[in-house]
């Protein structure tokens, strides 16, 4: 079986905006040529953009003299690290022992099923990303989920769905 592959048209490659990466200089300015420098920058990088565009990587490397590889390495080793673009809000479910046995499974099908994304997707409006994880700290509260920092506890699918529902009606007003 043989396999087209897919090519941006001029019109989908010129609609990809490429981030402004002026202000990674204050940051390669303070960790260029510093031991263990690595971390930090892609921290910081993501910090800025919310992933670490491809651009960055290049930026970084050619200014600090890290090697492109090793950061790829490190950036697709750890999960913290996003190579992608994430929606405005981050929804993170936990799935740690305690949600678990509450029934978290239930909360993050509610989700995909409200959002019609799967685990790690982001929205087609870059509204939402959805994110298993494995612990958040909040045990007493099972099952919970933290969106863009805020915590929700006690959570049923569709206390889940009408938080979710109260989020886009935030945002569209």
């Amino acid at each position: 079986m043989r396999i087209a592959r897919l090519t941006k048209t001029s019109e989908e490659a010129t609609t990809a905006q490429e981030p402004d990466l002026g202000g990674l200089d204050y940051l390669i300015k303070k960790y260029k040529g510093k031991k263990g420098n690595l971390i930090p920058l892609l921290q910081g990088t993501q910090e800025m953009f919310g992933y670490i565009p491809k651009t960055a990587f290049e930026k970084i490397a050619n200014e600090t003299g890290l090697n492109l590889s090793d950061m790829y390495g490190v950036a697709t080793f750890y999960a913290q690290f996003r190579l992608n673009p994430v929606g405005k809000h981050v929804i993170k479910v936990c799935h740690g022992t305690a949600c678990h046995v509450q029934n978290a499974n239930s909360i993050t099908d509610a989700l995909k099923e409200a959002l019609k994304v799967d685990d790690g997707a982001t929205t087609e409006d870059g509204l939402f990303t959805l994110e298993s994880v494995a612990c958040l700290g909040c045990c007493s509260l099972a099952p919970v989920m933290m969106i863009s920092g805020e915590t929700y506890g006690k959570l049923s699918g569709g206390s889940t769905v009408k938080i979710i529902k109260n989020i886009r009606l935030q945002e569209s007003n």
